[in-house]
């Protein structure tokens, strides 16, 4: 009994998480309203990637080229994510400027409209949170194992 999945069933595996993940992060940001910041944008890039990279592994599902992008997709979504909780939870300090640049401008009223209309999220408020642990929390291991099952699926079928 295997309890992994086949190569092209482990694409669609993939396939439908980014897809579920993507759906799942705008429907936070535009139907409950949600602001993300910088780097919660920056984490659903990966998964964007993933959408196209699984689909094209489920067509060529032989070549281990696709299966190692998508490891590596999934290694960069998971140092995102995981420095996005770190930020939220004090362990690093922000490297990556989380704010909009709205205070550059040096008259009043064009100050107070732009901060009216845009106002910054930081990266180290984790507004959304699924029974208390944050997205990136949430991002980071599925990530993780991802990455986990993908170095698996990889090693497996080459032996």
């Amino acid at each position: 009994m295997n309890l992994f999945p086949t190569r092209k069933n482990f694409y669609l595996i993939i396939l439908s998480i980014s897809i579920l993940s993507i759906i799942s992060a705008l429907y936070i940001e535009f139907f409950l309203g949600y602001k993300p910041c910088k780097l919660c944008i920056y984490q659903r890039l990966p998964y964007l990637f993933a959408v196209f990279i699984s689909f094209i592994g489920f067509n060529y599902s032989s070549d281990d080229k696709i299966l190692i992008i998508i490891i590596m997709l999934f290694t960069i979504s998971s140092l995102i994510s995981g420095y996005h909780y770190g930020i939220e939870n004090s362990f690093f300090m922000e490297v990556i400027n989380c704010t909009n640049n709205s205070l550059d401008t040096l008259d009043k009223l064009e100050l107070l409209e732009s901060l009216n209309n845009n106002m910054p999220v930081n990266c180290n408020d984790a507004t959304f949170k699924i029974l208390g642990v944050s997205l990136a929390a949430i991002n980071t291991i599925l990530s993780i194992l991802i990455v986990i099952i993908s170095v698996r699926t990889l090693s497996y079928e080459k032996n």
